[in-house]
Parts: C-alpha cells; structure tokens; sequence
C-alpha cells in the first residue's frame, strides 16, 4: 500500500500543513487535541477539500487540486470508524452490518460476512439493537460494517477515545487481528502512545496544524520529545523479535533479536513468527556491571549512545545494543552515580512482567 498526503488548508484561524508518503500498513497519525489530526483525515476521506492539496492511494489520484480532481466520499471507497459508532438506532446490529455492503458493487465487494463476524466476535450480537450493546460491542459492530462495504482504505479516527480502559483492553486485540488477518491499509489516528505503539508501522507526529515528524514506529518511539508531556510515562521503544520457544514449565516465552534474548510471559506467538514488544522507558534500571543473581530475567548489554535531560530531576539515556536500541528514564543521580556517558558499557534490565500482556503482540 502506498498513501500520499500533501496538503495545505485554512480552517478559520488554523492552517493545516502536511505531507507524507506511507507504505502502511497501518499509518498513525499522532498528536495531542487541536493538533490538525482530524481535519487531516476529513481531507483523505473527502470529507473536506483543502485550498492545495493530493491524496494518492497505491498511485490512483483521490483529490488533486493542480489537475481539478476530486473524488466524492462514495467514489473513494474508504471505510470510515469515528470516536463514536454512530450506528443506526432502529436497525438491529445485523442490519447495520449490512448497510455496508448495499451500497458497495457486488463486483468490488472482497469483505466475507461470517469471516468479519469471527474476526470481530460480534456474531452472537446480530439481533439485538445499538441500545443493548456495551461502547466496545457497538466500536466492533462499527468496524465491521466498514470492513463490509470492502473499502481500500479504513480511516479510524480516535475509535477508543470514547471507552474506558476495560472496554479499550477489551476491543484492542481485534485491531490487532485487524490490522494482522485482514490486510487492509489503515489510517488510525490518535492522541495515545500506548494505541500507535502497538497497532502502527508507521506514525506521522502532528503538532499545531504542521507535520512534526515522520516515519517507521520504531525510530518515532525513541523520539521522547514527540510525546505530549502526559503521555510520556507510555514512551519507550519497539522491538521486532523472533520467537524461539514456549516452556509450558515455566510459562515463558523466550524471544530473540539483535539486542539478545528476552523472556516475556505467557505464549504470545507460535514458534517461528515475529513478534512486537514495546518496552517503556520507565521499566528499564540500568546497571554499569553486569548484575547477578537478581529476579529479572531480561538483562542486555550495550553502549550508551545519548544522555537527555528529562526534566529537571530525570534524563534518558539510550542504549546501542548490538544495532537496537533500548532506552530508560532514570534520575541525574543515578546517571551521575553509574558515570553514564556516550560510549560507557552498560546493562539494561528489563523484568520480564514488563513486556508481558498489552505490551506485547505478535504478527504472522
């Protein structure tokens, strides 16, 4: 998948400036509130036209102002999830289902019913109607009538914001079985780290109305200073890791990557496939000698590369570890004690119930 966004739109006293070339699969666009994310995605849609702009999608021009083209929302086939489901009151959850695909050409249509159904476990939910359903059964019943009108693109536009976080815990794992067996390309905006981190391969940071920065979600993660000062508690870094062996003894996954090995709970992946562990920059104590004999079972050597203020009583210090880097957000005392400085040795240590669960998710 290819998107291209370049675009340039007043909107009163705001002015909107962007222009990025993503190669998916999922695109986040991330940033605080006011920051231009919204009115970003209303122009890819159609839902807004901008004074100069182009959206291309796998090269096929969807708005080019320089050639007056400017494809309509339903010429588009864009699937659209907003902050709230907006479903159809008076139609039961399986009418809603099916509003995608009437207006969909029987011949453009990919989208299976019984597969979108079991992706997102809302078959049981056919009958009944929006008013019985809980926040994450109707963001569910939402994504899928989306997925059902067979769009080449799905925009998702802050699709948790409105739930709480059992209801968000709850609905996350079908994105990722989204994002991981269906394939389509996605847009998925956002304003929380812990949302991009795990579901994005690509993030373009906004920030009043101007592209901060750009590119793969593992480069952005390390880029403290791109998180909103109330999020950076979820800052931290991905790592891309190949799953060795699950020991049902012990109920460890152990995982490998250029870094070393890790060892995370519970059995996350097959053997074989490659999985993604966000470690937060808080979990990870550093050591100058290499600890022994201590409960944590994920401790890997590298070179500190930077060492950052990080307010006035913190810093973070990034770790080269064999090419990867690993990140902490320790106290200038402690960094002062270690003697921390570009090119000393040092151990970070990560507990392994740190990178478990949420943190952690696997891709075929």
């Amino acid at each position: 998948m290819s998107l291209l966004v370049d675009v340039e739109m007043i909107l009163g006293d705001f002015s909107l400036a962007a222009r990025f070339d993503s190669p998916g699969p999922v695109t986040a666009i991330f940033g605080a509130s006011g920051s231009g994310k919204t009115s970003l995605v209303n122009v890819i849609a159609g839902l807004r036209r901008p004074e100069r702009g182009q959206v291309l999608l796998n090269g096929e021009a969807l708005l080019d102002t320089a050639r007056h083209i400017d494809l309509p929302p339903h010429r588009r086939r864009i699937g659209y999830v907003f902050q709230d489901a907006r479903l159809f009151p008076h139609l039961t959850v399986s009418a809603n289902l099916a509003y995608g695909e009437w207006f969909t050409p029987r011949a453009a249509r990919y989208a299976l019913r019984l597969q979108i159904l079991d992706l997102l476990g809302i078959g049981h939910l056919l009958a009944r109607r929006p008013r019985d359903l809980s926040g994450g059964e109707k963001q569910r019943v939402a994504i899928g009538r989306a997925l059902l009108a067979s769009p080449r693109l799905l925009l998702m536009d802050e699709p948790l914001a409105s739930l709480d976080a059992a209801r968000k815990a709850e609905i996350m794992p079908y994105l990722e079985r989204l994002r991981d067996e269906i394939r389509i390309p996605i847009v998925y905006v956002s304003h929380s780290v812990n949302e991009v981190m795990r579901l994005a391969s690509t993030i373009a940071v906004m920030e009043g109305g101007r592209l901060k920065a750009f590119g793969p979600a593992s480069d952005i993660a390390q880029r403290l200073d791109l998180v909103p000062e109330e999020e950076r508690e979820e800052a931290g870094v991905i790592l891309d890791m190949t799953v060795k062996q699950h020991d049902p003894a012990t109920g460890l996954t152990e995982l490998a990557s250029a870094a070393g090995r890790f060892f995370v709970p519970g059995t996350i992946a097959p053997g074989g496939a490659t999985a993604r562990v966000r470690i937060r920059a808080r979990d990870v104590m550093l050591a100058a000698e290499e600890p022994r004999h201590i409960s944590a079972l994920n401790i890997v050597p590298g070179i500190v590369a930077e060492v950052l203020a990080a307010g006035p009583h913190a810093v973070t210090v990034r770790l080269d570890c064999n090419g990867e880097a690993v990140i902490a957000r320790i106290t200038r005392h402690s960094a002062g004690q270690l003697g921390l400085r570009p090119g000393t040795r040092a151990f970070a240590i990560i507990k392994a119930v740190s990178v478990a669960g949420p943190a952690a998710r696997a891709r075929p």
